[in-house]
């Protein structure tokens, strides 16, 4: 009795480890499968490495040094780069100055041009009486007018312009209506030819 239960428990225990042995290395394997497919995928996904190569290191000869001078010798000068030349412009020529013209200042403000009177124009003698207005001879007004007059080369008035009221408006127009038919002696020039100018005229009005 003993002995069968025993000889049933090796053959158990040996079921139980041949299963365990089988698993184990099942395992094992499809571990080392999985080793192989990723180290292949991980060689193919890496870039090919390009070679360093090896950097070129330029270098340039220094110059020497100038050894010391002598005492009292002088620094010699650089020395002139054979491709460049100094290229010199030549000079602007010289443009004579003009003198200017002297300048004209008309006389007495008077236009370039214009002749200049040199003797104003003159009242001619004889020229009739001016009138005197019958209102203000009533309500006793006087005074003088003075009238200014441009006179033309002929000896006829031009304009007329009042340049002193007498204070009544009737003595002032009687005036201007007097001076407007008198005759006048032009104004003439250095040259003694007749140009035209103006003058004053003073016009009187008197109850006595």
């Amino acid at each position: 009795m003993a002995a069968a239960a025993r000889s049933r428990f090796h053959w158990l225990q040996r079921i139980v480890f041949g299963r365990w042995t089988i698993v184990a290395g099942a395992f094992l394997l499809g571990l080392l499968l999985f080793a192989l497919v990723w180290l292949r995928a991980r060689q193919v996904d890496a870039p090919a490495e390009q070679p360093v190569q090896p950097a070129a290191v330029v270098r340039q000869a220094a110059d020497p040094l100038p050894g010391p001078l002598p005492a009292g010798a002088s620094t010699p000068p650089p020395a002139a780069d054979g491709g460049a030349r100094l290229v010199e412009e030549p000079a602007p020529p010289e443009v004579p100055l003009q003198p200017l013209p002297p300048s004209i200042e008309p006389a007495d403000g008077a236009p370039v041009g214009t002749p200049v009177a040199v003797q104003p124009p003159q009242l001619l003698g004889g020229q009739p009486p001016p009138r005197y207005p019958a209102g203000a001879l009533r309500r006793g007004e006087s005074g003088t007018v003075v009238v200014q007059v441009d006179v033309e080369t002929d000896g006829r008035p031009a304009s007329l312009r009042i340049q002193s009221p007498s204070g009544s408006r009737e003595l002032d127009r009687a005036a201007v209506e007097a001076v407007a038919r008198w005759r006048f002696e032009p104004a003439r020039d250095a040259a003694g030819q007749p140009v035209q100018g103006s003058l004053s005229v003073p016009v009187d009005f008197r109850t006595r």
